[in-house]
């Protein structure tokens, strides 16, 4: 029979056991605090710093906010590189992420000879085959390609508005680059001349609908001016011009310096293009200018290299030769003088007359004498060709034999001349040829008077009284540049241009600022704008300098972006030079960051200003220049 285990035996086994489970315990415990602090420092040294790791026997846990699947996912790879993965549990939640915002819809169309092309990210909505047929119907006809791109997006409220604008400026232009978008369209344009640019200027802006912004812009090639012609007067001390061109603005202000100093008073104008025979018209012109002052009157024509001079009727023989001779002498190379004193015993012509007026409606009506049948009908014909068919009447005689020679085209050039008024008449005489009436064309006056020389040449004698009419000029009615100052101004204090600190980069709130100052500028034109930044005093001079001039620089480019023409801005720095407030406070510091808008004063004898209307006489010149206008201050940035 076995024997009992004795009770010291039992007690030895059972301390066994307690001691076992007790280091057992200690060593599970050991190892999930290492596998805990190993995996933890492991997470961190790559970047995941908000996860917190807790063991679990052999698991280990990761809690916490990933901002991204993606960073949830890297977490667990990282943590399987310490521990075996399948021990890995993950209890982390990823942050929600934001609501992508709507895709800004924008369009652009391209039109050139060979077509048009709509390139963007348009509506899903938009019935794409029927805003080809609709751009392809604007145009002429033109082909369209079709490269847009569409979302699934509510339609803005702007958009369509804006598209339908769009589609009925492009049937008005032939080479152009329409840009919409939600309430905006920007039109980029060649017209093909001066005129027509202005013409095309009225026409988009009357289409413009309520709600719809826009903007303009329009280039134009320098008009050719053929014949080149400068035509002066100066009778019982009163010197007039009934034509002036330039070849460029230094020319211009020489010819009209020479012109005050013949005895010139008022406003006058002289526009400046392409086809001046030589380098030197503007020193021939001035010459001749001052030539017919020293004569006491006459008439001056200088057409192209051509240069006639006409003394005042009673002049001294030795003055006339003595003052020509020493004026062929001071002309430029290449240009030929031709002068002549009046025969006072020529008798007139016979006494014959034709008119031409045209109303306020449109209708022309010519009366008056002509050579014969076939002469009329080419003066119908035309008429017909300028004003259109239905509106000429013909109601001339023929008398053959009291008119002069070139009667004919007298006749022609006195309709040609007609068609440059908006309103007005033209009698034509065998001494002269008298234009009046209205017109909306600034450089109606030259352009009257350089068809009357190319047709009858520079001997004609004319009477050109033309009223330029604001009301008749599409490209008339623009604010002042002091008016255009002011209201940038005012801009610029209600909303502060602002920078990222210490940068000379545009703060978002800056831009709807800067898109409203853009807005005004461009119905402004050209402007001798400067543009000028000013910091606080904190930071060195040189660094505070520099900076001042990249903000100016930033507002600049900010601008040019918005299709403003800024070939006569200037950008300033002026640093912490010209404070307004306080440095040594805070609020002081904020008001000296600023931009300021100042006008630059023009060259002194800059001529500013279009064409006064005159009744018997030709345009007057502006005296002097307008003084540069006292910038208010609108603050800036919030870092000098």
């Amino acid at each position: 029979m076995p024997t009992p285990p004795s009770l010291p035996a039992l007690a030895a086994f059972a301390l066994a056991a307690s001691v076992s489970a007790v280091a057992a315990q200690s060593l599970v415990l050991a190892l999930e605090e290492r596998s805990a602090e190993a995996v933890a420092e492991e997470l961190a040294s790559e970047g995941f710093g908000w996860l917190r790791v807790i063991a679990d026997g052999l698991q280990v846990v990761l809690e916490g906010e990933a901002p991204t699947e993606a960073a949830r996912f890297g977490a667990m790879s990282v943590a399987g590189r310490v521990v075996d993965g399948a021990r890995v549990i993950d209890n982390m939640r990823v942050t929600p992420s934001e609501q992508l915002a709507p895709p800004a819809f924008a369009m652009e169309i391209l039109r050139n000879d060979s077509g048009v092309s709509v390139i963007g990210l348009v509506p899903a909505a938009t019935d794409r085959a029927r805003l080809a047929r609709e751009i392809a119907r604007a145009a002429d006809g033109s082909p369209v390609s079709d490269l847009l791109q569409t979302a699934e997006h509510p339609v803005p409220a702007g958009w369509g508005p804006a598209l339908s604008y769009a589609i009925d400026v492009i049937g008005l232009l032939d080479r152009a680059k329409i840009s919409v978008e939600d309430s905006r369209i920007a039109v980029e344009a060649v017209a093909d001349s001066p005129a027509d640019r202005r013409r095309l200027e009225g026409a988009i802006t009357r289409l413009k609908p309520d709600g719809v912004a826009l903007a303009l812009s329009l280039s134009a090639p320098r008009p050719v001016i053929a014949p080149f012609v400068l035509r002066a007067r100066l009778e019982d001390g009163t010197f007039r011009f009934d034509a002036c061109s330039a070849g460029s603005e230094e020319e211009r202000a020489s010819i009209l310096a020479a012109a005050r100093a013949a005895g010139a008073e008022g406003p006058l104008d002289c526009r400046t293009g392409l086809g001046a025979p030589s380098p030197d018209w503007g020193l021939a012109a001035a010459e001749g200018i001052a030539a017919l002052a020293a004569l006491g009157g006459g008439t001056l024509t200088l057409t192209d290299a051509d240069m006639l001079v006409v003394a005042p009727a009673g002049i001294d023989r030795d003055l006339f030769e003595q003052e020509t001779g020493a004026l062929g002498g001071r002309l430029p190379p290449g240009f030929a003088l031709r002068a002549e004193r009046p025969d006072e015993s020529a008798t007139p012509p016979p006494p014959a007359e034709f008119r031409a007026a045209r109303g306020a409606d449109g209708s022309v009506r010519l009366t008056g004498r002509v050579a014969d049948a076939r002469m009329a009908e080419l003066a119908r014909s035309l008429a017909q060709a300028r004003f259109g068919a239905g509106a000429v009447t013909l109601a001339t005689r023929t008398d053959p034999a009291a008119l002069p020679e070139g009667w004919g085209v007298r006749v022609l050039a006195g309709i040609e001349a007609l068609a440059h008024l908006a309103e007005g008449s033209v009698a034509v005489t065998p001494e002269t040829l008298a234009v009046s009436g209205r017109t909306g064309n600034p450089a109606a006056r030259d352009e009257i008077a350089a068809a009357i020389i190319a047709a009858v040449g520079p001997r004609a004698r004319m009477d050109i009284a033309v009223t330029y009419d604001e009301a008749l000029d599409p490209a008339a009615g623009r604010p002042s540049a002091e008016e255009c100052l002011s209201a940038v101004q005012a801009a610029a204090s209600r909303q502060k241009i602002t920078f990222d600190p210490g940068s000379a980069t545009l703060s978002a709130a800056a831009r709807p600022v800067l898109r409203e100052i853009a807005g005004i500028l461009r119905e402004c034109g050209d402007l001798p704008l400067r543009i000028i930044g000013h910091t606080d005093s904190q930071g060195r001079e040189s660094t505070n300098l520099a900076l001042s001039q990249a903000r100016a620089e930033a507002v600049l480019a900010a601008l040019r972006a918005e299709r403003v023409p800024v070939a006569g801005f200037a950008a300033e720095g002026r640093g912490a030079a010209e404070p307004i407030a306080d440095n040594r406070t805070e609020e002081g510091r904020e008001a000296n960051r600023r931009i300021e808008f100042a006008l630059d004063a023009p060259p002194p004898e800059a001529v500013q200003g279009p064409p006064a209307p005159v009744e018997e006489g030709p345009p007057e010149i502006v005296e002097g220049a307008p003084p540069v206008i006292p910038p208010t201050r609108p603050p800036e940035d919030d870092a000098g």
